[in-house]
């Protein structure tokens, strides 16, 4: 075997283990492995463990929703930090959600995104071949009706 595939291998694993690479996916085998996103957008280290990547995610939808877009096949987790700030815009008015809610419904266009609220996924669905700000409005309404769903507490929050 030749040596430099071997020092390549071996210098990339040990790049990986402590966190010098930027991943953009969840470990294979995870829950959510077929969630990606950008790593322009989002430097988490190769290092994190499942719940910290996350969490870092979420931290930054929370911080600048519109890198929500960027994310394929959102976790429910990710899912309700976009809703915690779409709820946010829908209760102080002034600011309209309707850009985030247009990625919440890209989000939906593939059925192995999982759903983040009961109902959710038939509530975008019912909407399909609507003008996009129809769909949007729909949306809205269906969100405004669900206040307690947005106090749900993450107890993975908690624990960090």
């Amino acid at each position: 075997m030749p040596l430099l595939p071997v020092l390549s291998s071996l210098l990339h694993r040990a790049s990986h283990a402590l966190g010098l690479e930027t991943i953009d996916a969840f470990p294979p085998g995870h829950r959510y492995a077929d969630t990606r996103w950008d790593k322009a957008w989002f430097d988490i280290p190769s290092d994190y463990k499942p719940e910290r990547i996350e969490q870092a995610i979420s931290e930054a939808i929370a911080n600048t929703p519109s890198v929500f877009g960027t994310i394929v096949h959102p976790t429910p987790r990710m899912q309700r930090a976009m809703l915690a700030v779409i709820h946010g815009r829908l209760r102080r008015g002034g600011v309209s959600p309707n850009d985030l809610l247009a990625m919440l419904i890209d989000a939906y266009a593939s059925p192995r995104t999982p759903e983040a609220l009961p109902g959710l996924r038939a509530a975008i669905a019912s909407t399909s071949g609507y003008d996009p700000s129809m769909r949007t409005a729909h949306l809205a309404a269906w969100l405004a009706d669900m206040p307690a769903a947005f106090d749900v507490i993450d107890i993975s929050d908690i624990r960090s």
